[in-house]
């Protein structure tokens, strides 16, 4: 079987969990069938992957239109597979002009949902009205949506209510435990200036509203002031954000505050997640959070937010502890202060007794051995791939 994968992201271009998905994803499934990477950007130069660039003629045009040009491009590129399998809006409309051109099924899986995240707008215009357009009727004519949560499956049906829910189906996210696993030197640590002897609490993502780094940020006010704040964020969405974002660092009145803006190598996030007392995760979306998986793999706790698909993944009072959150549409906390003052509270609980903040550490990893694996997602995707004749 030839399973053409259709994304955006893809090592070494990865901005967050799809790419991270899509790594793992083609690395399992390549040992049950011939896959092909379809994805944007720079040239690969691994066998069976292809990178597409926007065409020359939208060089100026909206981003979302840029989208649709390499798509395009994409889509016929895809003539011969038995199945395409989208991730994202951003290749979900490839997938969808592919199977409409060659009439292969069209797999999509559903990492976030653009009627959940309004504030895109904010950062497309009016290319978040063509997202939504080519998310929507990518996923109407889907022959299988795949779900990486429960609570996301209830988002799709609920955001979407014209795709039968036979259609939906859940196949979680993983983790490679053989390569995140602790790291417990500390050359990574003191590069950045870190300070080993001392607790600290973790954050690692983009600056983007879905993360919710500026809940944490007014939370941290209120962080015991021995433990040092260590923020691995970047890639800001827009010029506001990260002015925003800026400001709330600069007004902390705290030391031990380090903030690393650029994109670091997967094995030093694997040792500053490993020293960590406290993972942090105040996402007001995440519709499963790969990263609270990393955390648990290299047995830290973690304190996150109970929204989305994040409590599937951190077992509450065993693995970490979960931070309630009564939302708007938008995502907003209804109550910000309540929220951050609940996220301080947890973080602050898990730094005064390290103890139960190990103990934690280690049943996570546990959970993410016994519950994560790679190879039994791909399994189950190639049995998906299956069920529609291919």
């Amino acid at each position: 079987m030839r399973v053409d994968l259709l994304s955006r992201e893809y090592p070494p271009e990865v901005y967050g969990g799809a790419g991270v998905h899509l790594e793992y994803l083609a690395r399992e499934l390549r040992k049950l069938a011939d896959v092909r990477v379809r994805c944007f950007g720079a040239d690969r130069g691994e066998p069976g992957v292809s990178a597409y660039r926007v065409p020359g003629g939208l060089a100026g045009a909206n981003a979302a239109l840029q989208v649709l040009g390499v798509d395009l491009e994409m889509a016929a590129a895809c003539e011969g597979a038995d199945v395409v399998h989208s991730h994202t809006w951003y290749a979900n409309f490839a997938g969808h002009v592919a199977k409409l051109l060659h009439g292969m099924p069209h797999v999509i899986t559903t990492h976030s949902l653009e009627p959940l995240r309004p504030w895109k707008a904010e950062q497309l215009g009016g290319g978040y009205t063509i997202s939504s357009w080519a998310e929507r009727t990518a996923l109407a004519s889907a022959d299988a949506v795949v779900a990486v949560s429960a609570g996301m499956r209830r988002d799709v049906l609920a955001a979407y209510p014209e795709i039968p829910p036979e259609k939906v189906t859940v196949i979680h996210n993983g983790i490679d435990t053989a390569q995140y696993v602790p790291d417990r030197g500390t050359d990574v640590l003191e590069k950045h200036g870190v300070d080993p002897a001392r607790p600290y609490v973790v954050f690692v993502g983009r600056i983007t509203r879905q993360k919710g780094l500026v809940h944490l940020l007014h939370a941290a006010r209120s962080f015991d002031p021995a433990a040092q704040l260590v923020l691995c964020a970047g890639a800001p969405d827009t010029p506001e954000i990260a002015a925003e974002v800026t400001g709330l660092v600069r007004g902390l009145d705290r030391d031990g505050v380090v903030w690393i803006q650029e994109m670091l190598p997967k094995p030093e996030v694997i040792q500053l997640l490993t020293h960590a007392t406290v993972f942090v995760c105040p996402s007001v979306y995440e519709p499963m959070g790969i990263v609270n998986l990393e955390a648990m793999a290299c047995e830290t706790a973690v304190v996150a937010t109970a929204t989305g698909g994040i409590p599937e993944v951190v077992a509450d009072g065993a693995t970490g502890l979960l931070v309630p959150i009564s939302q708007a549409p938008d995502g907003t906390p209804h109550d910000p202060g309540r929220f951050a003052a609940d996220f301080a509270e947890r973080v602050n609980a898990l730094l005064a007794d390290p103890a139960r903040a190990r103990a934690m550490g280690e049943a996570g990893r546990a959970r993410a051995i016994e519950h994560f694996s790679w190879t039994r997602i791909a399994e189950r995707t190639m049995e998906l791939y299956a069920s529609l004749g291919t």
